[in-house]
Order: C-alpha cells, then sequence, then structure tokens
C-alpha cells in the first residue's frame, strides 16, 4: 500500500474498509429474488418464464448471478456512494492530535494530522506516487505540489474538498 493510499484509508476511516470488504465478498443476489449469497454457480434457480427479460436467458441455460451495478458505478466503478468530508475529517483529525497544525496549508502538518511520518524520505515518496517532476531537493516547491495534487487525487477519489483547496 503507498503512502496516497495510506492517507486516504486514514481519512475515510473504518468505513472505507468496510465498504471493500463488502465489494470483495460473497454478493447478495436480490436480483433473482434470494437472500442467499451466490458463489458463482447457480444451481437449479427457477427463472419465471412469465417475465419476457428473462425468459431468452432462461431458455439458454444462463442464469443472472446478480442485480447489474447501476450506471453510475458501472462507469466509474471507484466512486463511493457517499462522498467522504475531507476537511471535517481533517478538522477532527487536527483536534484529537493536540498540536496547532495548518493542515490546510502545510503537507507536513497534514501528514502529522493523520498521524503519518512527514519526514522528507515520506514526502519524496508521496510525490513520486503523485508524478512529481520537479527538483525533490527545492522540498518547498515539492511539498505547495504534494500539498495541492494530494488534496486534488482525494476528491478525485471521492473526497469532498472545499473548492478553495482545489485552486
Amino acid at each position: 500500500m503507498g503512502i496516497f493510499d495510506k492517507m486516504k484509508h486514514a481519512i475515510w476511516g473504518d468505513d472505507e474498509r468496510d465498504r471493500e470488504a463488502t465489494s470483495e465478498t460473497a454478493i447478495e443476489d436480490t436480483y433473482l429474488g434470494t437472500t442467499s449469497a451466490t458463489t458463482g454457480v447457480v444451481p437449479e434457480v427457477s427463472t419465471s418464464a412469465d417475465n419476457p427479460a428473462l425468459r431468452d436467458i432462461a431458455a439458454a441455460g444462463v442464469q443472472p448471478l446478480s442485480k447489474p451495478a447501476p450506471i453510475e458505478q458501472a462507469q466509474n466503478p471507484t466512486a463511493t456512494a457517499t462522498a467522504v468530508d475531507v476537511a471535517a475529517q481533517l478538522d477532527r483529525a487536527v483536534a484529537t492530535h493536540g498540536q496547532k497544525l495548518e493542515w490546510r496549508h502545510s503537507i507536513v502538518d497534514l501528514m502529522k494530522a493523520l498521524g503519518m511520518d512527514a519526514s522528507l524520505e515520506e514526502r519524496k515518496e508521496l510525490a513520486t506516487e503523485l508524478n512529481y517532476d520537479g527538483d525533490m531537493n527545492d522540498s518547498a516547491r515539492m511539498n505547495m505540489f504534494l500539498h495541492k495534487a494530494l488534496l486534488q487525487k482525494l476528491s478525485e477519489n471521492g473526497g469532498k474538498v472545499p473548492a478553495e483547496l482545489l485552486n
């Protein structure tokens, strides 16, 4: 897991891990009218011959395994149902941290608020992940890039980030 993923998980919290765990486990098969999850093999599922949408599928011996994903999710599978308020989560993290941290302006403070190592080495690794192509020895310029790029990427991954922090 990269540094960005660690930061995202720290902001999203356990809900993100729960969503990922749920999506990787068995599928609830409400499409077939059953309440048990399927395992990919559907023995003797009765498909009503009265239902014209399923009649041809049943005649071919193919059974749908689950309800199709909503079109928005099918087109963008990384989208989450509810956006995480990144600013609120980071404000909460700062409040519990016990130090005055300016996460809205500093990548170092943002990382500290999340309980992460904010060393130059970690920031250089994050810079590599976020495709920084500048001089990594110019830490001030790199830090400004990291702060903006991180918030932008969090926004692209379903985070709700205030517009003034994205400009």
